[in-house]
């Protein structure tokens, strides 16, 4: 049954017709206006980021990271002001007066001009996002004088990690990539400057320093490569007066696996801490190391002299198309049995046994 309706036959009068027309005008069967105003603020607060905390993204101030979280909502360096409220603290502690000005704690630094170092909180690009941290990157002179120890000065990558403290395998991929923006630098392929001069500008980076005696690390170096063998989980019984070292532990895993002391990427690192938790004095330590590096230097040598004895021992005859080498082959050096990998014939297999006639193919007896 259809809801009663008023009937329209009562005329409202002059009165009540022009309030409801103003009622109807006025009011609004619409949320634009709600949207609109929302949207009106969210412009307002927009424009005055834009003043405050914009003006630093639109002006970065150079050797600085300019993330969002090393602002505050005034748009100013927080370690900025925060070191000129320890200065001012000091002062007043000393009886002193503080002449730290706008300028300085906007943005420019402390009183010499120098901006504070940068901390953690000041390496995080995205503020909802506090777990990740912005890590460092090798800057370009960084990156020149490994690419110059490597490949002029003909040091090891081993070398070059330890001393400016740089993993290996980043040296490697370093040098590689510096080969190849050295080759396009030659032909004159263009290469992206602007580019990397804009990322290398918002990111934090190791530098150079030659002065330094004490330089910070770029990253760890020393870090144990993960085996495969010791992914089990062993619970090894032994006794209590037994001193069990890592070389025992190394063995429990497998009998082949070598102590962590000498899986380390650096295992000289860990011979000089040895020395150095003993109680040596600096110089001798720094003369055993040196003793160390000298025998190696002198056993790669070795190995280098060889290898080219045994290349020098070999004729070679070209015929135009093949290349035949021949060396000289004692017999005695095949074993025994005539199956030493020294023998004639070892390197292209030797066959198996099982296929001479005659051969007894089970086993006659168990050990």
């Amino acid at each position: 049954m259809p809801p009663p309706l008023r009937s329209p036959s009562v005329i409202p009068s002059t009165s009540c017709a022009k309030q409801l027309r103003k009622t109807a005008q006025s009011r609004s069967f619409s949320s634009t206006p709600q949207r609109d105003q929302r949207a009106t603020r969210a412009r307002r607060q927009f424009f005055r980021w834009l003043g405050t905390q914009g003006q630093n993204f639109l002006n970065p101030l150079p050797n600085s990271t300019n993330y969002l979280s090393a602002y505050n909502a005034a748009g100013q360096l927080k370690r900025v002001v925060e070191a000129a409220s320890d200065r001012a603290e000091r002062s007043r502690q000393s009886g002193g007066t503080s002449n730290s000005n706008d300028n300085n704690e906007s943005g420019g630094g402390n009183s010499n001009g120098e901006l504070p170092p940068e901390t953690v909180r000041d390496l995080r690009p995205f503020p909802m996002n506090p777990a990740f941290v912005s890590q460092p990157v090798l800057s370009e002179e960084m990156r020149e004088k490994i690419w110059e120890r490597i490949m002029k000065k003909g040091q090891s990558v081993r070398e070059v990690s330890a001393s400016l403290g740089v993993e290996m395998s980043r040296i490697g991929a370093v040098v590689r990539l510096m080969e190849i923006e050295k080759e396009w630098q030659r032909i004159g392929k263009p290469l992206a400057r602007p580019y990397a001069k804009a990322v290398m500008s918002m990111l934090p980076q190791t530098h150079y320093r030659p002065d330094d005696t004490n330089p910070r690390p770029h990253e760890s170096i020393n870090d144990l490569p993960l085996h495969a063998a010791t992914g089990a989980q062993i619970f090894y019984p032994t006794s209590e007066s037994r001193h069990f070292t890592r070389t025992d532990a190394a063995r429990i895993f497998d009998d082949n696996l070598l102590p962590a002391d000498d899986r380390v990427p650096h295992p000289e690192l860990t011979l000089m801490h040895k020395d150095f938790k003993a109680g040596m004095p600096q110089e001798q330590i720094l003369a055993r190391q040196r003793a160390r590096e000298e025998a190696e230097a002198k056993r790669k040598q070795a190995a280098l002299d060889k290898r080219k004895k045994d290349r020098e021992e070999v004729q070679i005859v070209d015929n135009g198309r093949w290349h035949f080498r021949f060396t000289d082959i004692n017999v005695d050096e095949a074993g025994k049995d005539g199956r030493g990998y020294r023998g004639v014939g070892w390197r292209y297999g030797v066959p198996s046994m099982d296929r001479s006639r005659g051969a007894i193919k089970i086993p006659t007896r168990v050990e």
